[in-house]
């Protein structure tokens, strides 16, 4: 694996073969997010969204203790002690969820320990959620006297539920991985010492299939969530596979019993 970044980074970019892991770099702080963290990965995210050669990417906290408690509260005092400066700051957050949501590759979130408030955003934005037993989940900021905007609450609400994603807000409760898995937040809960390990596995079943594929798969699921009538060229859009060469090439290893090596042409 070849780290893109230096190790005091405050985010950590490594990559090994098409999948980039992204490292959120602040363990003294847990990965708290800050101001500087929120915009390095959304430029981050922006700037591999453009790269046809990834064909996943994972993202998680440093080291094994925590995913992300959500913001810095030592920020409040500095950055967002009134509306004006939370305006500019949100603006920032929500600019990063948006380039999220929007990365045509597939996000596989590796959840270690503590998932909270905005940790549990970010992760919210995944394709897939994989976090071990004594991981921890929870949006508790009703004790700060803070709401979730918007921009922020939408991904978690249309993972679990509008119901749910209020009684989280409501109830501010701390929650276990396995209620997690049984609300469909997180896609699966593994042993502790295995999350790293599930996580690479997963990112690898995903980066041997069709990239195109995998893209239009995550543009399909983005427009079904959209309550307009799909159009005559949207509909046409789902037999464009059948012009790849990757199709040929699925289609020539599958008649040969051997693995396809996919070009994303």
């Amino acid at each position: 694996m070849n780290p893109d970044h230096s190790s005091n980074s405050i985010l950590l970019q490594s990559r090994e073969d098409g999948v980039v892991t992204l490292t959120l770099n602040r363990p003294e702080k847990l990965n708290a997010m800050t101001k500087p963290l929120w915009q390095a990965l959304g430029q981050s995210i922006e700037a591999l969204s453009g790269d046809r050669s990834i064909r996943c990417i994972v993202l998680r906290g440093a080291g094994e203790k925590s995913f992300s408690p959500g913001n810095d509260i030592g920020e409040f005092a500095t950055e967002r002690a009134n509306k004006t400066q939370a305006i500019a700051y949100g603006k920032i957050m929500h600019q990063t969820v948006q380039a999220l949501a929007s990365c045509p590759h597939p996000i596989v979130a590796q959840i270690h320990g503590i998932c909270v408030g905005g940790g549990m955003e970010i992760a919210a934005l995944a394709d897939v959620r994989i976090c071990g037993r004594s991981s921890r989940f929870g949006a508790p900021i009703k004790n700060l006297g803070l709401v979730m905007a918007y921009d922020e609450m939408a991904p978690l609400a249309r993972l679990v539920g509008p119901a749910k994603a209020l009684e989280i807000l409501l109830e501010g409760r701390i929650f276990d991985a396995q209620e997690a898995l049984q609300i469909g937040f997180v896609s699966r809960v593994v042993e502790d010492h295995q999350v790293e390990a599930e996580a690479r596995e997963t990112a690898r079943r995903i980066s041997t299939g069709a990239p195109l594929v995998a893209r239009w798969h995550k543009k399909f699921t983005r427009r079904l969530q959209d309550p307009r009538p799909l159009t005559e060229a949207e509909r046409e859009e789902c037999f464009d596979c059948f012009d790849t060469q990757d199709f040929q090439i699925g289609v020539e290893a599958f008649l040969a019993k051997s693995t396809p090596h996919f070009k994303g042409q």
